[in-house]
């Protein structure tokens, strides 16, 4: 039960393997792009590729659906970057169902673990199989698996990361399930939490530290990325940063330039160097292409 890449990544690395797979649970196709074609999700088209049943409730309370997921016969079923399950589907195989999460369990439940890990700063990430149970993300632990956070990664950079090592935790968390050595710890310590990042969370605060501002940025890049307000009102997106920790006297959020390579804006600690980014109605690009095709009385004062 899966949707995005992060997802297709579990199913692919069990069809792979050989896992007998009955069938896959995804959402609805659904409308996108300026022509607004039908596009499915990344986890139904592999399935399709693979020639696996796949089913697309809009509700999964329905008692179609229900019987079409009993017809299945699963013995265990895996749930990656889904949904809420309600318990008449959660409680259905045999072995129970297990959820891959993108985050060390308790801390980070919720819809957007990966961004808040890098916009806090946090040094270490790491994906958890955990039994569902009727609360999001509360059920008891099977594994984890820690990784570093580099100073030079972005949200995508550890959800590739995370990605690929859950993948393989999926693969571990079923085997042991099968052979009955899976660990099934209650979760302890604090919980903090990892609520969907919605467009006016993605706005930069210039008034706010270096670290803070900076992290802010690479968070949330490539998606769903951190955007600032020019003078003339118009929306410029950042992808990359770079910080530069330094006293000034400048004006915060004042920009400075030299018009061919560079391009910083003053903070209370420093500077922060957009490196990469995008106009609204622009491509994305980096600093010296930008600079070099845009007047700086069009961009001085952001906000």
């Amino acid at each position: 039960m899966g949707t995005p890449d992060f997802a297709k990544a579990s199913l692919q690395a069990l069809v792979e393997k050989k896992y007998n797979v009955k069938g896959v649970i995804t959402v609805p196709d659904k409308p996108a792009g300026r022509g607004q074609k039908l596009r499915s999700s990344s986890v139904k088209d592999y399935a399709v590729s693979q020639k696996i049943p796949v089913l697309q409730p809009s509700n999964l309370k329905d008692e179609s659906f229900l019987e079409e997921l009993r017809v299945l016969e699963a013995d265990i079923q895996v749930v990656v970057a889904f949904r809420m399950l309600p318990k008449a589907v959660w409680n259905m195989p045999k072995y129970g169902t297990f959820n891959l999460h993108a985050s060390l369990l308790p801390k980070y439940r919720g819809a957007a673990p990966i961004n808040w890990a890098v916009i806090n700063g946090d040094k270490t990430s790491g994906v958890t199989t955990f039994f569902i149970e009727d609360q999001i993300d509360t059920g008891n632990i099977i594994f984890q698996e820690m990784v570093r956070i580099e100073a030079y990664h972005n949200a995508g950079d550890l959800h590739d990361k995370l990605m690929r090592i859950g993948s393989q935790l999926v693969c571990k968390t079923i085997d042991a399930i099968a052979d009955g050595t899976a660990p099934n710890i209650k979760q302890e310590g604090k919980a903090t939490q990892a609520p969907k990042i919605f467009k006016d969370i993605c706005q930069i605060d210039w008034n706010k530290d270096i670290n803070s501002i900076h992290n802010h940025i690479r968070g949330l890049s490539p998606y769903p990325t951190a955007w600032t307000t020019l003078f003339n009102g118009k929306s410029l997106k950042v992808y990359k940063s770079r910080k530069q920790a330094i006293t000034h006297d400048a004006v915060i959020g004042s920009v400075l330039t030299d018009g061919k390579s560079h391009l910083k804006v003053a903070v209370k600690d420093g500077f922060i160097f957009l490196e990469e980014i995008q106009l609204a109605g622009k491509k994305r690009m980096d600093i010296s292409d930008f600079l070099r095709g845009f007047q700086m009385n069009e961009i001085i004062d952001i906000k």
